[in-house]
């Protein structure tokens, strides 16, 4: 299999190379499991001073991203690579990002990322490209290079070969359970791993069981389990003496119940049976977020006229589970990538 590309579109390309040569993001490259290519968006402009922003229609503060270096750019990147890519922007009208949003971009050949900056990016790009929006949280930062960043390593270290240990990503918080209550009593717990389970572990952990077999299972995405090492006594505080048993069921029960606990009382919305994906509000409609190579889909909106648009509060569908957006402008260096 080839290794994924990453295309990551910015104004401040130097931010990007020290990271991403760094730790889980430069040993996913080392082994092949991924190419970086990080692209300046002033390159495409048409200015003699590479200029990619002016001041916004209507006034105010800042100033916005011009359409034609960001799409230009974006054009030329996808024709780099006969794959087709799939677009991202960083935003803070984006859908909140969560591990199954992550788990589905692991599994993608190309990736294009797209980092705004300044008052924000003229919103007829935004609607021309339709990327896939995205958010870290509800809080500031000043641009999406950092949010970019984040996003690459949730992705990269879900990879095949990146990490030491492949059992090592799903067993962290986020990952998805399935919790299993066998005939003897009390809950187990099988890691999604993403493999099939063989037909004994199948048969041990009950799934394809027989229809009517009494044994209720629940999928869930859990916190993390507490974790200790040397010494053994800290401050007069003790490691459980149970991770010191020797028995590794007892400590598979124990970490599940842990888990369990944490999860009850920091994160109790994770326990709802409807929590394992990305949100999708009744009536949404999810679409593909793909474009075909070295071309860009159209708005839905063109030739709709902007004091129409305006006066009905539309937008055009993007590539988000609920196939809508808010009324907001995308990323801006004060907003950062957050949810306002």
């Amino acid at each position: 299999m080839s290794p994924r590309r990453f295309d990551i579109l910015t104004l401040f390309p130097a931010m990007f190379p020290p990271v991403l040569a760094t730790s889980i993001m430069g040993r996913a490259e080392s082994a092949g499991a991924v190419h970086y290519h990080v692209h300046d968006i002033r390159d495409w402009s048409e200015d003699r001073h590479r200029r990619v922003d002016d001041r916004p229609f209507g006034g105010g503060p800042g100033m916005v991203m011009m359409c034609q270096p960001l799409f230009d750019c974006v054009s030329a990147v996808e024709a780099m690579d006969a794959r087709r890519a799939r677009r991202i922007l960083l935003t803070p009208q984006g859908e909140p990002l969560c591990q199954s949003r992550v788990e589905q971009l692991a599994a993608e050949d190309r990736l294009l990322f797209i980092a705004g900056h300044y008052e924000g990016i003229d919103e007829r790009v935004v609607d021309e490209l339709s990327p896939l929006e995205i958010s870290l949280g509800d809080y500031v930062l000043s641009g999406g290079e950092l949010p970019v960043l984040v996003l690459v390593d949730t992705i990269v270290r879900l990879l095949p070969g990146v990490l030491g240990d492949e059992t090592s990503a799903a067993q962290d918080s986020f990952s998805r359970r399935d919790l299993m209550m066998p005939a003897a009593g009390g809950w187990t717990a099988r890691r999604d791993t993403g493999a099939a389970p063989t037909p004994a572990t199948a048969e041990r952990q009950g799934a394809g069981r027989p229809a009517g077999t009494d044994r209720p299972s629940m999928v869930r995405r859990l916190l993390d389990c507490p974790h200790y090492t040397r010494p053994r006594v800290w401050r007069d505080r003790e490691v459980p003496s149970v991770l010191l048993s020797g028995d590794h069921a007892a400590i598979a029960g124990w970490r599940l119940a842990q888990s369990l606990e944490r999860t009850r009382i920091r994160r109790p919305d994770l326990l709802s049976p409807d929590a394992d994906a990305p949100s999708t509000p009744a009536g949404g409609e999810p679409m593909s977020g793909y474009v075909r190579h070295g071309a860009a889909p159209s708005s839905p909106m063109r030739g709709t006229n902007d004091a129409a648009k305006n006066a009905a509060h539309a937008r055009p569908l993007r590539d988000r589970p609920d196939g809508t957006m808010p009324d907001e402008a995308p990323l801006t260096s004060q907003e950062g990538h957050g949810v306002p």
